[in-house]
């Protein structure tokens, strides 16, 4: 079959690479109907995180159950299923504490598994899937095909963003904004909304973007950064800042950001992959009593609150995929993201 494989920095190819087959009884084969490129996948291909070795990527896909092994008993041959950017169990102690991205079993694409088999990356032709039970998420019925790009967001961006929100711990009535325009931010606004906050704020200087934002539910838009940026926000919510603030970027200065608008005794939901070792700044934190809470997001518990809204149409996260290619295509989608000349690529194998 063919999958996606990073050679090193700016080097994405598809490749010939060996059929999945089941192995442990708890797994199952998946054909990928949809995957895409992730904004972390860009550290490597930028070279910002070391490739040692060539290695399978991408880690967001839906598709069609072909296979499942003998102790599989969840889903089912036929089945349409929505996949977490990672491998768990979801019966083990941390699972059930709601931790699922530290499944004490679990693991993630395109690596070994702790069975001693292998989780093909999601941007390839089929996936096999470990822990099938725990990892999968059948839908009702196969979907229509306008449904998949928004089903498709639940493998990640959606519940991210969502975790981001929950993180934050956002009220109704209450003020937010959110630092970020990519998808995750994005996503981040439909949570804010969901959970009831009557302001929020994107900040984004793409006109792309905002308009996204407005459609998922910003009130507001701020192109500015740094200290104009805080001043910003300060001057929308009384001089003091907003009550929450969701961190979706992952740098030292969105974190600066993020931590500078909320407002005394706010909170920061950050969920932004960490690049470059951001660090806090406790002194401003101690004397603002602003909170900050957040961390790699355990999409798979958010699954079954959020897929029947995007089932529905109350939600259309999908919405941020703005180009879809052809797997054969993959490089270009690549490109396309690093150059911010698409929000999310849509990939079809």
């Amino acid at each position: 079959m063919l999958a996606t494989v990073i050679y090193g920095e700016r080097d994405i190819r598809l490749d010939e690479v060996p059929e999945p087959v089941l192995s442990s009884g708890g797994d199952a084969i998946v054909r990928v109907v949809a995957a895409c490129v992730c904004g972390s996948d860009l550290w490597p291909y930028r070279g910002v995180t070391e490739t040692k070795e060539p290695h399978r990527i991408g880690h967001e896909f839906v598709g069609i159950v072909e296979a499942i092994g003998t102790d599989v008993s969840t889903v089912k041959v036929g089945d349409f299923v929505i996949a977490p950017f990672y491998d768990c169990d979801n019966t083990c102690a941390n699972c059930r504490n709601g931790v699922s991205t530290s499944c004490l079993n679990g693991g993630w694409w395109g690596a070994n598994d702790r069975e001693g088999g292998f989780a093909d990356g999601a941007q390839g032709e089929k996936v096999r899937v470990p822990h099938a039970d725990g990892s999968l998420v059948a839908t009702p019925t196969v979907p229509d095909d306008a449904l998949v790009p928004g089903l498709l967001t639940l493998a990640d961006v959606m519940g991210t963003g969502h975790h981001a929100a929950v993180s934050a711990g956002v009220t109704p009535g209450s003020t937010v904004v959110v630092v970020g325009d990519g998808a995750v931010g994005l996503c981040a606004v439909i949570a804010a909304k969901r959970l009831g906050a009557s302001r929020i704020v994107a900040m984004s200087r793409h006109a792309d973007r905002q308009a996204v934002a407005r459609e998922f539910g910003a009130t507001d838009v701020i192109e500015l950064r740094g200290d104009e940026g805080v001043a910003a926000v300060k001057a929308l919510f009384d001089g003091i800042g907003a009550d929450f603030v969701l961190e979706c970027v992952g740098t030292q200065e969105s974190m600066d950001q993020a931590i500078r608008s909320a407002r005394p005794g706010g909170m920061v939901g950050y969920v932004g992959v960490p690049n470059g070792g951001a660090e806090l700044p406790i002194r401003t934190l101690f004397g603002t009593n602003v909170g900050v809470n957040g961390g790699v997001a355990s999409v798979r518990g958010y699954i079954d609150e959020l897929l029947p809204e995007v089932l529905s149409g109350a939600i259309n996260p999908g919405r941020v995929f703005d180009l879809q290619l052809p797997l054969a295509e993959v490089a270009e989608a690549y490109a396309a993201m690093d150059e911010r000349r698409a929000i999310k690529v849509l990939l079809r194998p």
